[in-house]
Parts: structure tokens; sequence; C-alpha cells
């Protein structure tokens, strides 16, 4: 049995397509479960902001890793690699389908694929470069990177800009780009789906998914998880800085930039069946999937 993995950027309907496709799969007597591949949906107190599948969304398919790590907890891709290829390997030997979800594509690459390990950085180092951050900014330490390495991060990406400054203050070579992250090894066979919509439907429903955000109180969300001592992690979602400045325009601008990103990855993805979804359902895009798994 191949692991199915669902890729796409946000708002493309991901979670959707994939309580679709466990319906279809189910009417052939097998038994799916979603394993979530988002840096965000592993944080509990983040649900809304993440775009986590709602209470309704998991009695209809079972979802691993999320809200499994604190609200003030550090997260990395290398603990996500553990925590997903345990959840894979273990339904694989239950004999149930593993279906991938997310955004996320260094998570991806983890469920998917060994991952190539950075070291821990120590402590002093990570609280001197926060230091930093806060006082001079990202822009400022986003101009002070390799140029090779700053042409591929907004000026903005705190998360990114500490992570890579981290590095080089360590003398390690980070990955220059997300290219270098994907391999064609996989650990286990595996169906990679990839979900796309044109740009201005995208932007569209990039607006429509932050505005339901707002409506399902996703301010005050991010004010109680930064009252709670949010992680630099969890502080790295996209929109939880812009939301805390009370700036939904802004939030929105910086969704589409990360679509933009998610679909970069996806045309370096080796072996993705990409599929276009305009105009179409989530359980007309479902019924091609499955046919695939066939």
């Amino acid at each position: 049995m191949r692991v199915l993995a669902l890729f796409g950027p946000t708002a493309v309907g991901k979670t959707g397509v994939a309580i679709e496709v466990a319906e279809l799969l189910r009417e052939r007597g097998e038994d799916p479960v979603a394993v979530s591949c988002d840096a965000i949906q592993v944080y509990e107190g983040l649900e809304i902001l993440s775009g986590a599948a709602s209470a309704a969304e998991r009695a209809r398919l079972e979802h691993r890793l999320l809200g499994v790590v604190p609200i003030d907890g550090e997260f990395s891709a290398g603990r996500y690699a553990t925590l997903a290829h345990a959840e894979i390997d273990q339904l694989l030997a239950d004999g149930r389908r593993p279906i991938v979800v997310g955004g996320t594509g260094l998570y991806l690459r983890a469920a998917l694929a060994e991952l190539e390990m950075r070291p821990q950085v120590p402590s002093q180092v990570r609280a001197a470069v926060e230091a930093e951050l806060a006082e001079r900014g990202p822009e400022a330490l986003h101009a002070e990177l390799a140029p090779e390495l700053a042409s591929g991060v907004h000026p903005n990406d705190r998360k990114r800009i500490a992570r890579l400054t981290e590095l080089a203050r360590l003398g390690v070579a980070p990955h220059a780009s997300s290219e270098g992250l994907w391999t064609e090894t996989l650990r286990r066979p595996a169906l990679l789906a990839g979900l796309t919509v044109a740009r201005g439907e995208l932007d569209a429903r990039i607006d429509a998914r932050v505005e339901a955000m707002i409506a399902a109180g996703a301010q005050q969300e991010v004010r109680l998880a930064a009252a709670a001592g949010a992680s630099r992690t969890a502080r790295a979602a996209i929109g939880f800085e812009e939301l805390l400045a009370g700036d939904v325009a802004g939030m929105k601008a910086a969704q589409r930039r990360f679509a933009r990103r998610q679909l970069t990855w996806m045309r370096r993805m080796p072996r993705v069946t990409t599929i276009d979804r305009g105009g179409r359902d989530d359980a007309e895009i479902a019924a091609e999937i499955v046919k695939l798994t066939d």
C-alpha cells in the first residue's frame, strides 16, 4: 500500500479534498488516516490561524499530529520527522492508508524521506540573534546574509532569517534553497498529488479564508497565544504578528507570499502529479486522485 500525499498552497482546499478521498477509499474497504504536515498545525492553541481540521472534519477523517506541541514549545522539522515516520510506519503496519496532508514543503519532505539534519543551535547563539532581531529588525539581518541565501528569503521572514543567521554564526553551511531539500528517494512508496489553481482564484480564496479566520476569532487566538508565551517557532505562523498589530491586509499579503513559496516547492518535487482544481469541487478532485491509487 502506498502513502498518499496531498500538497498545495494555502486555501486551495486540501482538507476538504482529503476528506472526500477518504470517503472513496472507505468504499473500497480501506481505513485511511490523515497525517498533518504543517509547521503550525502541530501547535495547541493556533487551530484557527493554522487552518487545522475542525472537530466536524476530524469526525469524518481522523487526523494525526494536530495540536501536539504546547504553544510555548520550540519545534523543528527534525522533531516532526521523527513523529511523522512513526505515525506513517505504524499505520502501514496496521494496514491503514496514511494520507499526508499539508502545505509546509519541508515538513512534507521530512514525512516522506530522510531529512538531512542541521546541528542544534546553542541557546546563547539563539538568544543573541533574537535580541538583534528585536533591536534591529529582520531586514537588517537579512541584508547581512550571503547573497545566494538572502535572495530566497523575504526580508520580513523572521524565522528563516534567524535560522540562517544562527547557522552562519556557527560556521555551518545551510541549504541555499528549497531545491536541495527534496529527494527522489522516499522512505515508503508514495503517490504525490499537488493541488493548484489559477493565481486570481487562489488570491480570492486566500482573502476569503482570512476573513473567515477573523470571523472565527483568529485575532483573539493570537493574543491569547502571545500572552501564554508563544515560542519563536509558533509566532512564525503566517499572519501571527500581523494580527497582533491588527493588520488584516498585511496578513492577506503574507498569505499570498507564502502561497507563492508553496507553489515553488511543488514545482521542484520529483514525480508529483499536479491537479488543477479550478472550477471543480472537492468530490471531483478526490475521484481523480483515487483513480491514481489503483
